[in-house]
Parts: structure tokens; sequence; C-alpha cells
């Protein structure tokens, strides 16, 4: 049996530990061109596209596929042609937005915990909804929304009722919705589902197997901390993974508090098959071979 691998260890191999080890931001010219070493595969990888959003889609999709990944996600529909080019999936659809007069809601801060949204969320969610089951996907993102002074309680009976509308279709065409884990502290102030036991009561509540959380790792080691143990104890309400550096957001490298061997390993005992996403945002010059790293570090 192959002895678990380090951070270290896979930095290494790709020929850029000393580089992160010293905290440079700029790496080795010839580390995007180095192949990639031999995997298992036991983790299916994805990568968000908004996080290289200088490289053009069309390129970062090239990339993905000769690292051996098998989804570029948080696409919407109209970029389903170009992930597919490249013989890759789109694990997780992107949220479709809309107008409530001149208020953009169904992205992070709006979304399902307004009754007054709900009306133009469902229209946008039934047409995002036909257009990822037309193309074969299986996973759609959603937000709760922020609490702008709404008690938790109120803004999850708020978020089943909405919610309630879509979920036949979705269990119709075989699609789960997947609410994302945000962070309330950094990065989306005042965001209603920052914590996993919220999520978890909201699916208690729906009792769907379609919908269910997006864990993201980077963010709920922000709030809570304790990430294999929750995982552990929540997995079956988990349905999409997202990773990154903590703190910081960036690269899973040695300057960041977890270690991503571990949890990914966690993830697969739980009996976990889909995909996790990499989410981080790239600090270094050469974006791609942090995210060669980020891979490789992951595969367990």
């Amino acid at each position: 049996m192959t002895s678990p691998i380090t951070r270290r260890q896979a930095l290494s191999q790709l020929g850029v530990g000393a580089a992160l080890l010293t905290g440079a931001t700029t790496l080795p010219a010839a580390v995007a061109d180095k192949p990639m070493p031999a995997r298992s595969g036991r983790i299916k990888q994805s990568v968000c596209a908004w996080c290289y959003g200088k490289i053009p889609l069309e390129q970062l999709c090239a990339a993905a596929a000769e690292m051996g990944l098998a989804s570029v996600e948080l696409l919407q529909p109209k970029d389903f042609a170009i992930a597919k080019k490249h013989g890759l999936t789109c694990a997780l659809v992107s949220n479709p937005t809309t107008k409530v007069g001149d208020v953009t809601v169904g992205g992070i801060p709006r979304a399902w915990n307004r009754l007054e949204y709900h009306d133009a969320l469902v229209a946008a969610y039934e047409v995002q909804l036909q257009a990822t089951a037309a193309a074969g996907l299986t996973r759609l993102i959603c937000f709760s929304g922020n609490r702008a002074g709404m008690a938790d309680a109120q803004g999850l009976a708020n978020c089943a009722v909405g919610l309630r509308r879509i979920l036949p279709l979705a269990e119709k065409l075989g699609i789960t919705l997947c609410m994302e884990l945000l962070n309330s502290r950094v990065d989306h102030k005042d965001y209603m589902c920052d914590r996993t036991e919220w999520g978890v009561a909201l699916c208690q509540a729906l009792g769907s197997e379609h919908f269910k959380l997006l864990y993201d790792i980077y963010h709920m080691q922000i709030m809570e901390g304790d990430v294999i143990a929750t995982i552990q104890r929540h997995h079956q309400y988990i349905g999409h993974y997202h990773t990154a550096g903590v703190p910081g957001r960036h690269e899973l490298d040695e300057n960041q508090e977890l270690f991503y061997p571990a949890i990914m390993r966690a993830i697969l005992a739980t009996g976990y098959t889909g995909f996790v996403g990499q989410e981080f945002i790239p600090r270094n010059a050469d974006a791609l071979a942090g995210l060669r790293a980020g891979v490789v570090l992951c595969d367990v």
C-alpha cells in the first residue's frame, strides 16, 4: 500500500515546493509544462472557472483536461459546449440571476430567504434546471441570501417555502440543488447559511435527496473548524465540496493551515463519489502551477 502523500511531497513532485515554502509568488516557468505524476483518481476533481478570470475559458478547459480533471464548474449554460469540447463535464452549474424591480436576486446576498423574491427565483431556476438537464448535468448551486436583520429560523422557513416550489422539477429531472455554506466573518458578511447545522436543518425540513449542501472547506474552517468531524457527522447532507487555503483563500500550500490529504481521505471514507472542486484564488504568477499542485495534493 502506498504511503499517504504529504503536502510537501506533492509540491516537490511538481518542482514548486521551494518557491511556495519561501512564500514566493512566482513559480518556475517550466512547471506549467511538466507532466502530471501518476494519480489514483479516487477523488474526482473539478476546478471553478471564476477563480481563473484572466485565463480564457477555452484555455482553462484545455489545461484542466491535460491535468486529468474531469470538470470545469460554476459555468452558465452558454459555456457548457466549451467544456464538452475538451471532454469535460460541469460538476456544479452556476446560479441564475434575475431582477425584482431594480434589485438583482439569485446571487449570494439576495436569494431564497426572502419571500418577495420567490416568484422571480422560481421562474429563473425552472429555466436553469431545464438547461442543466438538457446538458446531462446533475448539480445546480443555490444560496440562502443575507440576514439583513432577519432571524435565522425565519430565514430557514422562508427558504423551505421557496425551494419546495422547484424541488418537484429538480427531482423529475434528476438534478440536486446544492446550497453553499459560506463564511460570514471574512468574505460574505451577514450571509445566512454560514453554519453546517443551519444547512442540515434546512435539508431535514425539505426531506429530499435532491437538496443538499455545498460544503466549502475554506469557508467552514473559518466559521467552525472541526472540518473532518463535521464531514463524518453530516456527510449524508453534503452533495459537493470546495477547497481553498486558510487563511487567504489561496493555493493549498505550506502557507495555509489545513492538511488536505487527511480531509480528502475523510471524504472518501464516507462513501462520497461526487466531485471536489478546487476553488482557491491563485496568488502565484503561474496560476496553473498552483492548480496542478492542488490536484496532486488532493489525489489520495
